[in-house]
């Protein structure tokens, strides 16, 4: 059994995979995750983290796992990274080009993580991983109109929005909402003359949001970074 952990600046994501089956995932604090692995066994282990953990590694390391990594830049990987500064690279935004590559073995994919921050990333056929892209994300636009501005008020997101919108509210909603689907469109067309026959993912917490908007052809998956973490763990710990 593989304990996957992803420690967020607020939340600790974890899940039980055994194999490439994702058997159980859940999100909460410090007092969830240690609620969740009471009367549990696993045999090795993955830390991802944006900040310091040591809480975690020593609840983990109480379970006696045969291997517990913790994810850095210098972790090996089942791809070949070609990022010129892959210490500064995220966590998640390698976990889940790596998730891409294992769910679409041989194809060219593209990622979007649409959550705090917008992230593009891509990984060839051969698997080649060479970088990508990050925007703001939805709610980081809506709040910069309201903190940079006199007048402006703060947004929440809406699905079905008009073109012309007839109040205040209503243009922020449409230059908000279909200025963000306008430029991941226009992304998706540009990645499109680069690789051929490109399979699109969408993930990370607005993902539900943009399926309603995009008509481009993609594939929803909530778990990318999980999947993604999970197979560089098999990586580190098969024979």
């Amino acid at each position: 059994m593989n304990l996957i952990i992803d420690i967020g600046n607020t939340l600790i994501k974890f899940a039980l995979f055994k194999g490439q089956t994702l058997l159980f995932q859940g999100k909460g604090n410090l007092a969830d995750f240690k609620s969740f692995l009471t009367n549990k066994s696993c045999k090795n282990a993955i830390i991802s983290s944006v900040v310091k953990g040591d809480e975690v590694n020593q609840l983990v390391e109480s379970h006696n796992v045969e291997k517990l990594i913790e994810l850095s830049h210098k972790t090996k990987i089942p791809v070949n990274n070609t990022y010129k500064t892959p210490k500064t690279l995220g966590d998640d935004r390698l976990a889940n080009v790596i998730g891409a590559n294992s769910l679409y073995p041989n194809k060219n994919v593209l990622v979007i993580d649409a959550g705090t921050c917008i992230k593009f990333d891509a990984i060839s056929k051969d698997g080649e991983y060479f970088g990508g892209a990050i925007s703001p994300g939805l709610m980081m636009r809506f709040q910069a109109l309201e903190h940079f501005t006199g007048k402006l008020p703060l947004v929440e997101p809406k699905n079905a929005i008009d073109l012309i919108g007839n109040s205040s509210e209503n243009s922020i909603l449409s230059g908000v909402v279909n200025g963000t689907v306008a430029e991941i469109e226009g992304i998706i067309a540009q990645y499109n003359q680069v690789y051929e026959n490109l399979t699109v993912i969408l993930t990370g917490g607005d993902a539900s949001f943009f399926d309603k908007e995009l008509k481009s052809n993609i594939f929803v998956e909530p778990n990318l970074t999980l999947i993604g973490l999970n197979e560089i763990l098999r990586y580190n710990t098969t024979a």
